[in-house]
């Protein structure tokens, strides 16, 4: 069953990277009492997400907290060292929270996985924005077709607030 709108998202632990190293951090952390953008990629430094997805969250950071946005993150099927090194060489390191869910249990309780193993990348997440308001989904844009930036652009999702 694919999570909607009006749905609580489910509890999920992520791994973020901070000075010290790898640390988790659990979904009621990050959204509960706040509002939060989160958006997904099917894999950090591919061509879609690096070109058009991530550029246009990040350009948009202003844009989102002047609507109330506590945070921006984004997460994806890959390990937390490989968002790290994402998050630095695009310039979000610290504009935007990297959440590593490594294993995709985050997207299969979403009902949002994507199976890429035709192309070499196994499991991952399909592309997608929401904008969650304590914990709870209130705007979900689910992208058609995993190679195009659309739907689950920032811009997009910056319409309907």
């Amino acid at each position: 069953m694919t999570i909607k709108p009006g749905d609580s998202l489910p509890k999920a632990v992520f791994t973020i990277m901070t000075p010290e190293g790898p640390k988790t951090r659990t979904s009621e952390d990050i959204f509960k009492g706040r509002k939060v953008v989160l958006f997904a990629v099917p894999g950090a430094f591919t061509p879609t997400c690096s070109s058009a997805h991530l550029p246009g969250f990040l350009d948009r950071i202003d844009s989102f907290k002047a609507l109330g946005v506590d945070e921006i993150a984004l997460t994806s099927v890959n390990d937390v060292f490989v968002l790290d090194a994402w998050a630095k060489s695009s310039g979000a390191e610290g504009k935007i929270t990297f959440l590593a869910d490594g294993s995709g249990d985050f997207a299969r309780a979403l009902g949002l996985s994507l199976d890429l193993t035709e192309r070499g990348l196994g499991s991952r997440s399909q592309r997608y924005s929401m904008l969650v308001d304590n914990g709870v989904v209130r705007k979900l844009n689910v992208e058609p077709v995993p190679s195009k930036a659309e739907a689950s652009s920032a811009d997009a999702l910056l319409a309907q607030f």
